[in-house]
């Protein structure tokens, strides 16, 4: 079975995924048993391990950040031809670099001022690639959020390509709680359910407010993401084109935008 599989299987399930963020607890999709902070020296499982390096492929190429290598599912992974229910973990929503991170990534590896000897945390991280820009760019401090601990080790193995020091991950649901004090909160395609966007904006509002957080948004031009009430306070900071590759794997979207939040004094103060 091809990957458009896997596509619209991913898609279709992204509802359930959004529960499972909006939820203080995880979801049985994605295996979630415990809230888990992984340290930098914390050994990968084995069999985990083995698994993913046998199933996915490393790759730099038909993205916007060649400098980066990652382990994805392509063309000549298997399970891009078997069908979706057997892989045996949650949905690998990790596993494809989508064009919301691409545009963050791209944009701090071009502007590591942004980063440069600030505190990062990537909210929803995925594979890891925009944590691996910031440490590339020369934060201080990165913290990678997800709440698929799947993706967590798929983002050390992203670490070791790289020739980076692993830097801490969070497997937990952390919107409406207090993260801490970030300089930076970076986060992409996670507008993809209204609800979900809702708790976002409230979220994010507090970590400016009580913080005086800088957020950075990237996203592709959803439907969801451009609807949403938060879009009439973003600032567009840069537009990329979409390499081929990526806009055949996203149903022909042919840009993604990084946008910075901006919400207005009433905005806080109602938060």
């Amino acid at each position: 079975m091809a990957f458009r599989s896997w596509r619209r299987l991913l898609l279709g399930r992204q509802n359930a995924l959004a529960r499972a963020w909006r939820s203080r607890r995880g979801a049985p999709l994605l295996r979630w048993k415990r809230c888990r902070h992984w340290s930098a020296g914390r050994t990968l499982d084995p069999e985990v391990r083995a698994f993913l390096e046998e199933n996915t492929e490393v790759t730099s190429s038909g993205h916007l950040t060649p400098e980066i290598r990652l382990r994805l599912l392509t063309p000549r992974c298997r399970f891009w031809r078997e069908k979706p229910d057997l892989w045996p973990y949650g949905d690998p929503f990790w596993a494809i670099y989508w064009p919301g991170g691409q545009a963050l990534s791209r944009y701090i590896l071009d502007n590591p001022r942004v980063v440069k000897g600030r505190s990062v945390l990537d909210l929803g991280s995925g594979c890891g690639a925009t944590a691996i820009a910031a440490v590339m760019s020369g934060a201080s401090q990165v913290l990678a959020n997800d709440i698929d601990p799947i993706a967590g080790m798929a983002m050390r193995l992203n670490c070791e390509l790289n020739h980076l020091d692993p830097f801490p991950i969070a497997i937990k649901n952390i919107i409406n709680s207090d993260a801490g004090k970030w300089d930076l909160i970076v986060l992409g395609d996670m507008f993809y359910d209204e609800q979900l966007a809702d708790g976002l904006h409230r979220w994010l509002r507090k970590c400016i407010r009580m913080h005086e957080t800088e957020v950075l948004i990237g996203d592709p031009g959803r439907y969801q993401f451009l609807s949403h009430s938060i879009h009439n306070q973003l600032h567009k900071v840069i537009e990329y084109s979409l390499p081929e590759y990526t806009r055949q794997e996203n149903n022909g979207l042919t840009s993604s935008i990084v946008w910075s939040y901006q919400p207005s004094s009433n905005s806080l103060e109602s938060c």
